[in-house]
């Protein structure tokens, strides 16, 4: 058996409980790439990130990243939700405080057809570090795309800017 933290479980108390587990429908969109092919773009800048789909209770964006992109370290406010990693390799950074004040640091590196979920609280970094392009479909509920700033204190843990 093996904890999972709080906040990274999509809220069984959604506003509408018939939505499907948000892995579910980021899958459904990177499996099916007529719905946005013509969207993708890689943006040498910035990664680039398309809006695929909103209804009152979620939002579906396409993201592209090239190597060296990243997120900084943030959190989606109060949002639920996952991303679906459609080519490519991600690297995300979770960083948290353990019951007692600890600092914990996760590394995650998803590839194709692998997923990650995130809860309100969930303080993470998602980053290119390989070679090559990636490509992603994320899923947010509860609040939207909304990417709040945080820095890394050592000792006390993510922080808020």
């Amino acid at each position: 058996m093996f904890a999972v933290p709080e906040n990274t479980i999509a809220s069984a108390a959604a506003p509408n409980p018939v939505l499907r587990h948000p892995v579910r429908t980021a899958l459904e969109y990177a499996a099916d790439r007529d719905r946005w092919r013509n969207v993708l773009r890689y943006d040498p800048d910035e990664r680039f990130a398309a809006l695929l789909e909103r209804t009152a209770d979620e939002e579906i964006w396409l993201l592209s990243w090239l190597p060296g992109q990243h997120t900084g370290l943030h959190d989606h406010g109060e949002s639920t939700g996952a991303f679906t990693i459609v080519s490519g390799t991600l690297t995300e950074t979770v960083t948290r405080r353990a019951p007692g004040g600890r600092v914990l640091t996760e590394l995650h590196t998803p590839s194709a057809g692998q997923s990650r979920v995130f809860g309100p609280g969930y303080v993470h970094e998602v980053r290119n570090d390989g070679p090559d392009p990636a490509v992603s479909v994320h899923v947010y509920r509860e609040g939207g795309r909304t990417l709040r700033p945080h820095h890394l204190d050592p000792l006390t843990g993510p922080v808020r800017v």
